[in-house]
């Protein structure tokens, strides 16, 4: 069985999108019954040399679309990272699923093959785009999903292994 790069991208991306804003709703509720700050979960963080769960949201964000973008062609929404609540950064994850979600499979064709730049200050790594998906994109991703769920349950949000896959009832 072979996978598309479709299907090794969109639908994961989707998936891990929408596992971050239900544990955002439940970091919500959780700020709520706590009488926490909702500003304060917001700029929670794992090291003082870490980004805030605000910033973690943006990059899942950012890393989803524009690895979109990079292997279709298809242009990605610009936003400003500019969210200082629950419910824009809501906003975002919903913008960017009906961006991904309207990028259909067709423009997938011969992605794989495509050769991606990167730049990171003196950094130029390039790649094929499944090198890229599968060493950069999906890493990138994920580690800005684990993040988030790390500074939640830092912060005492009842989340776990279960809401983290994405199959907690």
């Amino acid at each position: 069985m072979s996978v598309s790069m479709y299907d090794a991208s969109t639908p994961v991306f989707l998936h891990g999108l929408s596992v971050l804003s239900a544990e955002l709703k439940k970091a919500q509720a959780h700020a709520d019954a706590n009488g926490i700050a909702h500003a304060d979960v917001l700029s929670g963080r794992l090291a003082p040399d870490m980004l805030t769960l605000a910033s973690q949201v943006q990059r899942a964000s950012d890393t989803s679309k524009s690895s979109i973008e990079r292997l279709t062609g298809v242009a990605a929404p610009k936003f400003p990272d500019n969210e200082t609540s629950f419910e824009q950064l809501q906003e975002r994850i919903a913008n960017t699923v009906a961006y991904i979600s309207g990028v259909g499979p067709e423009h997938f064709t011969g992605c794989a093959q495509r050769t991606i730049e990167m730049k990171f200050g003196p950094l130029s790594p390039v790649f094929t785009g499944d090198k890229y998906l599968l060493q950069f994109g999906l890493p990138n991703f994920f580690f800005h999903l684990t993040t988030a769920h790390g500074i939640l349950r830092n912060l005492g949000v009842k989340v776990g292994k279960l809401d983290y896959l994405g199959i907690a009832q």
